[in-house]
């Protein structure tokens, strides 16, 4: 028997407690890019929502973004009303999600951190993102995204 890692079974509870209806998938190796995630799951890669913790002046905000987009951070910053935007340290990203760097996930954490939403995902039927850890995904759509993580719409590049 295979014990599940304690971030996917947070993950798995705390996706069933806000009405999560999309599929995990625990697969065999670690997916830590979003190029190595549509691979697996034989997607595009536009189709994969990644989990971008950035740090706001030492506050966390999360970027759930198109796996085709590179977040615009100044132009981001400047939409969301914060100062600066910074790439997050692994310590920073463990310490606000309680996940790390590759499995991030939308929901899930400690406590709840600013998401915002990436309008590029909506060309997508479903949407993957991770689940907690470098090896689970989780199907979505755009709009069980936005219900589960009440993140506003943002364009990011």
């Amino acid at each position: 028997m295979t014990t599940e890692h304690p971030s996917i079974g947070r993950f798995r509870a705390d996706h069933a407690a806000r009405g999560g209806t999309g599929e995990i998938v625990v697969l065999p190796d670690a997916v830590h890019t979003a190029a190595l995630a549509a691979e697996a799951l034989g997607c595009e890669v536009g189709a994969i929502a990644n989990s971008l913790l950035f740090d706001a002046d030492g506050a966390p905000v999360l970027i759930l973004t198109s796996g085709a987009h590179r977040v615009d951070t100044t132009k981001v910053a400047a939409a969301i009303g914060v100062g600066r935007l910074r790439r997050a340290t692994p310590e920073f990203v463990r310490e606000h999600t309680g996940q790390v760097i590759g499995g991030v996930s939308p929901i899930a954490h400690p406590r709840p951190v600013p998401t915002y939403l990436d309008s590029w995902l909506r060309r997508y039927d479903v949407v993957w993102a991770a689940a907690g850890h470098p090896s689970a995904v989780f199907s979505t759509t755009f709009d069980e995204l936005s219900l589960l993580t009440g993140a506003p719409e943002i364009e990011v590049e």
